[in-house]
């Protein structure tokens, strides 16, 4: 298996879903990755409590060995429906997507989707949907 030494610094699109409560909910994550150390910050649209549609954002600390990328978000809201989530993935051979699991520990989990923003578009010709 090839390992792939291209830095996931940049722009990524994704879409989670598993938690039936908040469906499947759309977000853009922005990684900064120095070493093997990955940090960054993302935002995405409230899709419980509060006022629907507001804007959550959270910061990003993790790590990436190889292709095995994980990180934990930290949403920056005080809140009981928003709270630490661990993700783990793996990066593509082409380094342009990250597929995977989050968990929030103890209460629920699903799957995850990132696709480099460069790669938006072609991803857009083609289905791309993330099972629960």
């Amino acid at each position: 298996m090839q390992e792939n030494s291209e830095s996931l610094t940049g722009v990524w699109h994704g879409l989670y879903s598993g938690d039936s409560a908040r469906g499947h909910v759309n977000f853009v994550a922005t990684l900064l990755e120095t070493a093997s150390f990955v940090s960054g910050a993302t935002h995405e649209p409230r899709a419980v409590g509060g006022t629907l549609g507001d804007v959550l954002f959270a910061t990003l600390m993790g790590d990436r060995t190889a292709r095995t990328v994980r990180f934990t978000k930290s949403y920056d809201v005080a809140d009981a429906d928003y709270t630490m989530v661990e993700y783990e993935g793996t990066l593509s051979t082409d380094g342009t997507e990250i597929a995977g699991r989050w968990t929030i520990l103890g209460n629920c989990s699903g799957t995850f989707l990132m696709i480099r923003s460069s790669q938006t578009e072609a991803a857009r010709s083609r289905k791309v949907t993330v099972d629960a």
